[in-house]
């Protein structure tokens, strides 16, 4: 008999409802960034030992987002009740609710569940994809939730009472606070995920500065065709939500190889309350799957940090490209930098088109893609290429560079490029390095001067370029090192020699001294 009631429907709704009374009684305050981080990073450590670090984020992701939006169903469910004095059926309206919640599938309804509490998870999971599919279709990855030996009914146990310890509902996590959450936990597990970091996340520092060069405006299409997790999609609304300007207008556009991070770059924008947008999952080079009338679509604005060096890729496909991208040539079957490269412009619209790719060095100047360098240089859409230090792609020492390119340059730019080395304007702490505020607004100032800079910054005719230096773009052949810089650096070395000598004399005197005392001459 109390089987039969707890599993009526009635129960249920009463269930609800006695909850949303009792949080509208004793509302929770509003968490801390810090109590938001430490609360999600304790999840992380249930898992520590038993799934490997870097598969963390197939997990913990999904939960997450379940547990948020029920604790929003229910939230959205109290204001239904507050503005229908208590009707309990125009509380349940799918009007009411942001997500739909079918039956069954609410986060407290697992939590019951004590037995193949995995299998009864993933029923759950799928029915609200498929209650909201047009929203979140796949969203919930395809972590192996039924698999006991990798995650038993009592650590799947752990997980969902730790977090049910925490009312996720927007009143007491606001939106922006449950995005720089989620942007914390992508970067925990960045840093514990070893080499494939770089496949889902860039540092979010460089992704600014790559923002502040492009600058999107209100109700411009932004484009990341290797969207990762989303944060340079991300990006370009926060720089909008900074200068106090409409962010919801943008129109964000993302494709990404694998299936898990696709999700997390969904389950991102929706943490961030933003709705707007369309990121799916495939591969950019071999299946462009964002198309207008069977053709690319093109965007105001491409910001993308695309995978490096890539060897396996449909090169022979590429040299007939049924979307045209082979627009200066087909690059080498080892690296694939210029085949993303020509995608980005191909979808750039042309007239208000402009991009910023994150690159490693070589793009600049390996004589396996001269031809087509040389091209991109001829056209004129070469804008900026900008040198940024080493340790700036995630797990690598690398330094790498930024390129920057314009459809239609303005006229003072028209025919030139800028270049700018940036490579001391960055902070390196151990292993990791990030850009500060005035490294960021010295680069970006000096992108938007468009003047020359000793040492620093140099305008160069694309004709120079092409006639003197073949097309080469290596930053060291046009921004030259002044000697005051040399002549600084040397003195700063004769100085620490000097001093080094003091310390040495020092040193062997009280040596001597002690010696002596010990009746050694």
């Amino acid at each position: 008999f109390l089987s039969k009631l707890l599993s009526h429907p009635c129960f249920k709704l009463q269930f609800i409802t006695i909850s949303v009374i009792l949080r509208l009684e004793f509302p929770n305050k509003v968490m801390t960034q810090k109590q938001l981080e430490d609360y999600l990073w304790g999840a992380a450590n249930i898992l520590r030992g038993m799934i490997d670090a870097a598969d963390f984020k197939q997990y913990i992701f999904p939960l997450l987002f379940f547990k948020r939006i029920s604790d929003l169903w229910d939230e959205e469910y109290r204001q239904a009740l507050e503005e229908s004095d208590n009707d309990l059926s125009y509380a349940e309206f799918a009007e009411n609710h942001r997500f739909q919640i079918p039956e069954g599938c609410h986060w407290e309804d697992v939590r019951k569940k004590t037995v193949d509490v995995g299998a009864y998870l993933q029923k759950a999971l799928q029915g609200i994809e498929n209650a909201n599919f047009e929203m979140l279709h796949d969203v919930f990855g395809d972590a192996q939730w039924t698999n006991k030996r990798r995650m038993s009914d009592e650590k799947m146990l752990d997980l969902i009472e730790h977090f049910s310890k925490m009312d996720l509902s927007v009143a007491n996590v606001p939106h922006d606070i449950m995005g720089e959450g989620y942007e914390y936990l992508i970067k925990k597990f960045a840093d514990d995920s070893g080499h494939t970091a770089a496949e889902f996340y860039t540092n979010r520092t460089v992704v600014k500065l790559m923002t502040q060069i492009t600058n999107p405006k209100s109700s411009e299409s932004i484009y990341d065709p290797t969207c990762g997790s989303g944060g340079i999609l991300l990006g370009s609304a926060l720089h909008l939500k900074e200068q106090g300007k409409e962010y919801r207008t943008l129109k964000l556009y993302g494709q990404e190889l694998n299936l898990i991070t696709s999700a997390i770059a969904r389950m991102n924008m929706f943490m961030h309350n933003i709705d707007e947008f369309l990121i799916v999952q495939g591969d950019t080079l071999d299946s462009p799957q964002i198309l207008e009338d069977d053709e690319l679509k093109q965007f105001d604005v491409i910001m993308a940090n695309p995978p490096y060096s890539v060897k396996k890729w449909s090169q022979q496909k590429w040299m007939n490209d049924s979307f045209g991208r082979n627009i200066w040539g087909t690059p080498p079957q080892g690296c694939a930098d210029y085949a993303f490269q020509q995608h980005i412009m191909k979808s750039l619209n042309p007239e208000t088109g402009r991009s910023v790719v994150l690159w490693p060095h070589g793009v600049l100047f390996r004589d396996s893609e001269a031809g087509i360098r040389r091209r991109m240089i001829e056209e004129d859409y070469v804008d900026a290429v900008i040198g940024l230090g080493k340790n700036l792609f995630y797990n690598s020492s690398m330094e790498s560079c930024l390129l920057v390119c314009r459809m239609k340059k303005p006229a003072e730019r028209k025919g030139k490029i800028i270049f700018i080395d940036g490579k001391d304007e960055i902070k390196i702490e151990r292993s990791s390095a990030f850009l500060k505020e005035e490294h960021i607004k010295r680069i970006s100032s000096a992108y938007r001067r468009f003047k020359d800079e000793d040492g620093f910054a140099k305008v160069t005719k694309t004709t120079d370029i092409l006639e003197v230096n073949d097309g080469n773009l290596s930053i060291q052949l046009y921004v030259k090192q002044t000697n005051n810089n040399n002549e600084h650096e040397l003195d700063h070395l004769l100085d620490l020699t000097r001093k080094n000598q003091k310390d040495l004399n020092q040193s062997i005197d009280n040596l001597f001294k002690q010696l002596k005392n010990l009746g050694i001459e």
